[in-house]
Order: structure tokens, then sequence, then C-alpha cells
């Protein structure tokens, strides 16, 4: 038994026996195949296991991502409120805060694309000047030698990150801007582009070169206002405080041009401390208002003697546009207080008014907003009175329930209409004007296009108040329409008639200041530039949202308030990528 035992144990120990296995070459190959499989086996182990690693951290960061964002829309919605502005559903802008649609990312790319072909022409070919003439390769100065152009960009160039542009641009600001020019300013065009692209680069950039720079223009415009009434001036010399009316108005100043200083004076009021500037600007909506009709609708000329209208058109387009943008804007401004509530009642008779100038066409019932001589009405509408879309759709929440669903509606119509001004065309961009007749809709009046942001600017407040992504594919359209038709080699250009193509030579600076800026914040995420903390002038700059109580002038001026908020350089000035 012992040697039986002996032997077995031999036995098993001779299959760790190489030469075992040497002999017989079928068991060597089964041997091998063996350990093939279970390397094999255990190599596949190891990397699902290594796999799963790399799975489980991603899954960890999106979870934390998902995190980050779930505060940061709960933080958006608690300052936005749990309803939408009119009473339903959260709006998908809202919802989708920090989720980023791709193509929406694609699409403000190629938009800032635009911007900075825009840009890099107008430095090449006229830097420095007021606008650059792309076709002749040369700069032109339309408003004085101001640099309007550059300023007009510099805070699009600030928002869309484009910091090596926006540095030359502040050093050109610092070291050559000199506003001591013997030029007859318009007072209209140098507040909107120069004050206002001033005092929005100040609060986005906080550099108080920018504050300086404004201020010391706005100085030399305040003359204009030292009329009988308070009611400005329209022309005034830079270097001399000269004040005049253009001889072709017959001495009267213009709605529009009057009327439309208050966001930029008031501003610089709480920026620098000085109530001189808010006060002048306020005393001419003060002068208005004694008079103010009961409809709301005053003609484009008003007397600046008597402070009273004179006989002339009623429109929302050329000459009358912005002053009524103006009223909804300052209270916006104010934070809607008390302190501004009369601006806000201004504008809500004014909008009683508009209700009664609109029309709708046939076949096709598009809504558009007729003009007034006395008690004829005109059926003609500017491309310019397409900001009105936006600026109803902007005031809607200030309405109770039901009239604010009536404009939403109305201001959706509209936004229609003047989509369709460019998709009438064949080269789908807007005519300057469109007229109505029965039976035909539309047709173009004046049919040269130079770049204009209206429509844009009220496709983006849609987009924003409602969520709703048809205007993002309309914005997208109009934007590709300027791709195929205005971009040349040098820049981009208007058209002298929108039906044949043929370009004009000039590159207006509210191509750059609005109609890219408008362009590329539709397809930003909505808290870039969020419209509870930002208004915007009629040129598209943004000013702080500053709370007023009572009537007198905020100061805060100081440099804890303009520090910049910005994000970390991955993300990019206000956060997305």
């Amino acid at each position: 038994m012992a040697r039986s035992r002996s032997l077995s144990t031999t036995n098993r120990w001779r299959y760790i026996n190489p030469a075992y296995y040497l002999k017989r070459p079928k068991r060597l190959a089964f041997l091998f195949i063996a350990f093939v499989c279970l390397s094999f086996f255990v190599w596949d182990r190891q990397t699902l296991v290594r796999e799963h690693e790399v799975e489980v951290a991603q899954l960890n960061e999106a979870v934390l991502k998902l995190q980050n964002l779930l505060e940061e829309s709960k933080n958006v919605k608690d300052a936005l409120g749990e309803k939408s502005k009119f009473g339903g559903e959260d709006t998908d802008a809202s919802k989708m805060v920090g989720i980023e649609d791709p193509i929406s990312v694609q699409r403000r790319e190629k938009v800032k694309g635009a911007m900075l072909h825009a840009w890099t022409s107008y430095e090449k070919y006229a830097w420095g000047k007021d606008e650059l003439q792309p076709q002749s390769k040369n700069g032109v100065d339309s408003f004085g030698g101001l640099g309007a152009t550059l300023i007009d960009s510099l805070d699009t160039l600030y928002i869309m990150g484009l910091d090596e542009q926006f540095q030359r641009a502040r050093e050109w600001v610092a070291n050559s801007l000199d506003f001591n020019k013997n030029y007859d300013a318009s007072v209209f065009e140098t507040t909107i582009r120069v004050v206002g692209g001033l005092l929005s680069t100040f609060d986005l950039s906080g550099d108080k070169i920018f504050l300086e720079k404004a201020t010391d223009i706005a100085n030399r415009l305040l003359p204009a206002w030292d009329t009988t009434s308070g009611i400005p001036f329209n022309i005034i010399n830079l270097a001399h405080g000269n004040a005049h009316n253009p001889g072709w108005t017959g001495g009267d100043s213009i709605l529009a041009d009057s009327g439309t200083e208050q966001l930029e004076f008031i501003a610089l009021s709480q920026r620098t401390g000085d109530p001189k500037y808010q006060q002048k600007v306020e005393n001419v909506i003060l002068q208005l208002n004694k008079t103010f009709p009961s409809d709301g609708l005053l003609p484009i000329y008003i007397n600046p003697h008597k402070g009273t209208p004179s006989y002339s058109t009623i429109t929302f387009g050329a000459m009358g546009d912005s002053f009524y943008e103006y009223l909804l804007k300052v209270w916006i401004q104010g934070n809607r207080t008390t302190a501004v509530k009369h601006y806000r009642e201004m504008w809500e008779t004014s909008m009683t008014g508009l209700l009664s100038l609109v029309r709708r066409t046939t076949p096709s019932s598009f809504a558009y907003i007729a003009e007034k001589m006395g008690s004829s009405l005109s059926d003609k509408m500017d491309e310019l009175a397409c900001f009105a879309p936006g600026m109803i759709a902007l005031g809607a929440s200030g309405y109770d329930r039901d009239n604010a669903q009536k404009f939403l509606s109305l201001a959706e119509e509209l936004a229609w209409t003047c989509y369709n001004f460019y998709q009438s065309t064949p080269t789908k961009l807007a005519g300057e004007n469109y007229f109505f007749r029965a039976g035909q809709d539309m047709s173009v009046g004046t049919s040269w296009n130079i770049l204009r942001p209206e429509t844009v600017e009220s496709l983006f407040y849609l987009w924003r108040l409602t969520g709703n992504k048809t205007y993002q594919e309309w914005g997208w359209n109009i934007f590709e329409a300027f791709e195929k038709n205005s971009r040349i080699e040098s820049g981009y250009v208007g058209l002298k008639d929108v039906n044949t193509g043929v370009k004009d030579n000039m590159m207006q600076s509210f191509f750059l200041a609005e109609t890219l800026k408008y362009l590329y914040l539709l397809f930003s995420p909505t808290t870039v530039i969020p419209l509870d903390e930002w208004v915007f002038n009629t040129e598209a700059h943004p000013l702080r949202i500053v709370t007023r109580q009572g009537q007198g002038v905020i100061n805060e001026a100081s440099d804890e308030q303009h520090k910049p908020k910005l994000h970390s350089r991955k993300q990019g000035r206000f956060g997305h990528l």
C-alpha cells in the first residue's frame, strides 16, 4: 500500500515535468491553447475594468456638471419666476440655460467669424475713420472723425471675446480719440453711437478710460438742450458748442432725435454722480408729457421753443421710432420702480395708439403698422419700424395676463411680416420700406439695403422671451443672405437694390454694433447679457440696469460696482464656450 501511494504521487508530479509534454505533442498543443485562452481572458477582464473606471470617472464628472447646471438653472428660475412672463410653462430658453445646442454653437461661431472679417477689414483699410468703404478700400469720416465704427464695435468685440482686437481699439481710444473738432455733429447719432458705445464698454470692462471719454463728449453735447422749452436742438458744433436744427425741418426738432438720449445721459449721471446729464434729458419727457395726446402718438416734428408738436407725420419708422422705444427702456433701466412709472404709463398710452395703426394685408393677412398724417393713414411701413415687435414683446410683461398675451401675439405677427420683408425679395434681403395694397400683400418701395439690424433685433427679443427656436431659424436665414450678397473680400457692403443685388460701397458702423451683435446673441445662452441685468440702447449697446428710488441720481460709480463679471479663460467672458 505504501508503494502504491508513492507511485501515485510520482504520477501526479510528472504533469509538471516539461519532458512529459515534449514526448506528447498533442498534450503540449492543448496546454499552449489553454494558456493563450486564459491569458486573453485575463487581459480582456483587465481592459474592461480599466474602461469601466474611465466611464465611471466620466459619469462622475457629468453628474457634477449637471449638478452645477441644475443649481444655475434654479438661480435663473428664481430670478425669472417659476412661470414664464406670460403665465405659461417655463420657456425653452430658460430650461436650456447652460445646455447648448451644437447647432447654435456652430452658428454663433460663424457670426463671430463674420465680425472678425468685418473688423479686420476696418483695421486694414479704415483704422480710426468713422466708416469703411469696402469696395474702394478706404475710410471716410461720416460723423466728423470720431472713430464711429471703432467705438460702435467695442462692446461687440468684448462680448465675443475678441481680446486682441479689443485691446488695440482700447489703445486707440486712450491715445488718439479727440472730440475737439470743428464739426456740426448730430446730437442723436453721437449720443447713441459714441456716448452709448463708451458707457457700455465701461459697464462691461470697468475700464475708466471709457467713462472719461463718454463724459468728455457728453459735455460737448449738453448746450444743445439750452432752449426755451428744454427740447434740444439736433445739431451742435463739437468745438464751439453752437447748436441749431437742420434747415429742412423748418426749424423744428425731430421727435426721435430729441427723445433718444435718456438712457445714455441717465446712465452717465449714475456712473459719475453728476445729475446735470439726467436733468437735461428727463426734462424733455416732462415737457412732452404736458401735452401728451390721448393716443400717445406724437408727430415727428417738435417746436423747440414752445415744446409742442408741429403738424407732421406720425410713424414708428424713421424720425419717430426710438422715442417710443426709450419710454419703455428707461422704465426697464430704472428697474420698473415708481420713480420711472410715468415712462411706462406714457409707453402704454402710445401702445394704445399703435393698435389703431395696425392693419392687415390681403390675401395673406400680414400685420403692419401704418403711418398717419392728420386723420389719414398711409399703408407704408419702414424696415426701421421692425424694431417694434421686439419692443412690444419686451414690454408685454408689464401688462396683466390678457393684455400681455394680446401684445405678445401682435409682436409675433409683426415679426412674421418683417421676416417676409426679407423673404419676398430675390436676394432675401429687405428693402428700406414697403407698401401694402389690397390683394397684393406687400411690395418693396425704396429698394436699397444698408445692413440694418431691426428685424434681427426683434427676433433676438422674441427668442429670449418665448424660447421659440423658429426665431433662430429666421435669423440664420437672414445671416446667410448677408453672407451671400453683402460679404466681399474687404468687408461687408449694402445693396443698392435688393431685387438685382447690385452692391454699394459702405459698411455701416451699426452692422458691427447691432446686426452682428444681435445675431451672435440670438445663438448664445441666455446668461450672456441677461435681460434682467442689462438694457440695450437703440444702437444695441447694453447698459446695466440700476434700481431708481425717488427722483434723485444714484451715484454708483464705485470701483466695486464696475468690476466686470468674468469667468475663466477657457469659458470665455460670459461663461459660454
